[in-house]
């Protein structure tokens, strides 16, 4: 099977992406949506992140309070490799545990931190979505009802555009409409299936 490492910076328009090839029938494992299974209530991630930040960390009902955890250690590079050491190897083994009971011409790993950690093993291709600066950041604060600074915070910490470019196997660019991005998501579908059907 041929694996498809999806990333793109934040308010790229990786999810989107994502749907578009989800609605053509490719298998999607999304590392944000495992990272928010990894740290749910009663799981030893979400007592490690305790052990390593507090209580503090927490909403009333006991679940992790993903903003002030953002807020914390995007203020704080210490912080963010801590999180990361602690969770990235969880989040991995569960998306490595879900690939395996796939079946089809080729799936994608959906990585927001592909590039920054440094995980390329299995991966076959990288595609990035791409998208302006300007578009990141008023996406991003349309979605998270973050201001500005905050999303600045973010991108800083990320791999740069131009890095991310030319780490990029394929990229699919989101600064036109919805209808120009899934024309290309149903062409770079269609470059999968060549690709997949060679390698087999």
């Amino acid at each position: 099977m041929l694996i498809i490492g999806l990333t793109g910076g934040i308010g790229s328009g990786k999810s989107t992406v994502c749907d578009g090839f989800a609605a053509l029938g490719t298998p999607i494992i999304d590392a944000d949506l495992v990272a928010r299974e990894v740290v749910m209530p009663g799981t030893p991630g979400l007592t490690q992140v305790i052990n390593q930040f507090g209580q503090g960390i927490l909403t009333q009902d006991g679940s992790l309070d993903r903003n002030k955890l953002r807020e914390l250690v995007f203020s704080d590079d210490t912080s963010r490799k801590r999180l990361e050491a602690l969770l990235h190897p969880l989040i991995r083994e569960e998306m490595d545990r879900r690939l395996a009971r796939l079946k089809a011409p080729y799936a994608i790993l959906a990585i927001p931190l592909l590039l920054e950690g440094g995980r390329r093993e299995n991966i076959d291709r990288i595609l990035v979505v791409d998208a302006e600066e300007s578009q990141q950041i008023a996406r991003a604060c349309q979605r998270d009802r973050q201001n500005p600074e905050q999303i600045h915070a973010i991108i800083a910490a990320q791999c740069s555009r131009k890095d991310r470019l030319s780490a990029a196997d394929d990229v699919i660019y989101n600064t036109g409409d919805l209808e120009h991005l899934n024309q290309q998501v149903t062409e770079m579908h269609n470059h999968y299936l060549r690709l997949a059907a060679n390698n087999s």
